[in-house]
């Protein structure tokens, strides 16, 4: 049991370092969130998980899975909110982004075949 804890922590620990590694290295806000959002939070599910299992107590227990719900449910929506002010505010995006879905003065390409 110690050594699936140690491991769980381990990785927690590794995922929320290359998410703010992933904070510094990336191009532009929407990238840095993204990075930020899905290693931080599997991450912090790691971490909770270990110390759930490091301390065999019920409070421990629901207070690690109180945590890892509440960050699960608003992580994604503060997110999209945070996204959607920054591109509806002109915040550039990075010079090597391929789709712009929400660009209005662009039609979709069509494919001539399909």
């Amino acid at each position: 049991m110690d050594w699936i804890t140690g491991v769980l922590a381990l990785i927690g620990a590794t995922l929320v370092l290359l998410a703010a590694v992933g904070i510094v290295r990336m191009p532009d806000l929407f990238t840095r969130m993204q990075a930020a959002t899905k290693a931080s939070t599997l991450g912090l599910g790691c971490l909770l998980a270990a110390a759930a299992m490091a301390i065999p107590d019920s409070s421990v227990l629901v207070r690690a899975l109180s945590i890892g719900a509440f960050v699960m449910l608003t992580s994604p929506v503060s997110n999209h909110v945070i996204a959607r002010a920054a591109y509806l505010t002109k915040v550039p995006l990075w010079s090597g982004t391929i789709v712009d879905e929400w660009r209005s003065d662009k039609k979709p390409e069509v494919d001539p075949e399909a």
